[in-house]
């Protein structure tokens, strides 16, 4: 697998994601370092769709770490149940917000920052991580990002 995406210009967002991910597979074949499967899936979720911020948090302790991501400086540290990521974190669930401001609780790293998506990452029944992906635009992401976030969430469970 080179290093460059071939997608098909036009696609609607599962046609995409369904082009993604056995791309990323290949690119992840035989990589055993979790930080650079995570730092080229979170390059590659940024060149197919075009998101504000993507990346990943870490479980460590009783907080969420920063990982490898794209886009604007972002926040370090998260605690378990604070934010879209820690609820994320927390209840064992996507959260898909499509206005940050309306969510309780909101981190606002970025004020650029209008929608979001939080996928966890289940290592044996547990969270080990969460994909965040934000967006510059109210209500940007839907089921079919669930659907494709969450299938490629289950691509990176193996690296944990």
């Amino acid at each position: 697998m080179s290093e460059t995406l071939f997608l098909t210009p036009g696609l609607p967002k599962a046609g995409r994601y369904a082009e993604l991910h056995p791309q990323l597979e290949a690119l992840t074949a035989g990589e055993t370092d979790r930080t650079a499967n995570l730092a080229n899936t979170a390059a590659a979720l940024r060149q197919a769709f075009g998101f504000f911020w993507v990346g990943f948090y870490l479980v460590q302790g009783e907080e969420l770490v920063l990982g490898p991501f794209q886009g604007p400086i972002a926040c370090t540290r998260i605690r378990r149940g604070r934010g879209v990521c820690g609820a994320s974190w927390a209840e064992a669930r996507t959260v898909l917000v499509p206005d940050v401001e309306a969510f309780p609780g909101h981190i606002a790293c970025s004020s650029d920052s209008k929608s979001e998506i939080v996928v966890p990452v289940f290592k044996d029944g547990r969270v080990v991580a969460v994909l965040d992906v934000d967006s510059d635009r109210l209500a940007d992401f839907d089921e079919a990002d669930q659907a494709g976030l969450e299938q490629l969430m289950q691509l990176a469970a193996t690296w944990f």
